[in-house]
């Protein structure tokens, strides 16, 4: 990396880290915070109930967690961050950032900051209600750790550069939130975010495989759920390569599509 784009990555990740400080000194901000994620986590976790997954001796709340912080991650990206990037466009922020130094780089640099800083709040927030309220356990072992991590990495780059491509294509913020919020919820009840995707039709299996979403849950549930809890899994196995291989696929097709796309949008 030479001196430049160095010099532009620090303006970007300081004023994605300024703008999220400003997001967090707000009381309203943290409220939505915690409403939209640990508070919707409980009444989901105790909805469900602490029964039992078929065939596992892993409770129903406790298989759902790891699922719920894959859906947050995949909702950020594929739904906030696409409408905060469309309203960007409509106030003019996007044409603005033309006449600053690195334009549109410092800008979407800005964005991925505040999105991972949103999804490390969000998964925090759940965690520290989901293992006093479920008994969700930390990872066993330090290989779990390990997969925990590169499962939350890829997932979070398999969205956000499809994110982006999106909230530049969109004609504005209310067509972002309408467009996506159906497809979302769709995906994550197919996806076996909730419940065991074994219940599921095969062809809705299928197509749940193709997506992002359905990868990140079984990865996290690898990280932290019993080897027991593998008897819900299609097939009775977890193949992480293949999980590394479908989400760095997304990632890659993302961070070569989303800057093509906002450079035409840049161009109009």
């Amino acid at each position: 990396m030479n001196a430049t784009m160095l010099s532009l990555t620090k303006l970007g990740v300081r004023r994605g880290w300024t703008e999220q400080l400003n997001l967090w000194s707000d009381r309203r901000e943290l409220l939505n915070a915690l409403v939209g994620t640990a508070g919707v986590y409980t009444v989901l976790a105790l909805f469900i109930g602490d029964g039992t997954v078929p065939g596992t001796t892993v409770s129903m709340g406790t298989y759902m967690t790891p699922g719920f912080l894959a859906f947050g991650v995949f909702a950020t990206g594929l739904t906030a961050l696409p409408t905060l990037i469309a309203a960007d466009r409509e106030e003019g922020t996007l044409m603005r950032a033309r006449t600053l130094p690195g334009g549109v780089r410092v800008y979407l640099t800005g964005r991925a900051v505040t999105t991972l800083l949103t999804i490390a709040l969000n998964a925090a927030l759940v965690l520290l209600v989901a293992m006093p309220l479920v008994g969700v356990p930390a990872p066993a072992t330090p290989g779990r750790w390990l997969t925990l991590v590169w499962v939350l990495a890829l997932g979070t780059l398999s969205v956000v550069p499809i994110g982006a491509a999106i909230g530049s294509l969109v004609s504005g913020p209310k067509t972002a939130a309408a467009m996506l919020a159906l497809p979302t919820m769709l995906l994550m009840l197919v996806s076996g975010v909730m419940f065991p995707i074994e219940i599921m039709p095969g062809f809705v299996r299928g197509v749940a495989q193709v997506f992002p979403l359905y990868w990140q849950s079984l990865g996290l549930r690898a990280a932290f759920l019993p080897d027991s809890a593998v008897a819900a899994e299609i097939g009775r196995d977890r193949p992480l390569g293949l999980a590394a291989a479908v989400l760095g696929a997304w990632a890659v097709g993302g961070m070569v599509l989303a800057p093509w796309l906002l450079r035409r949008i840049r161009g109009r």
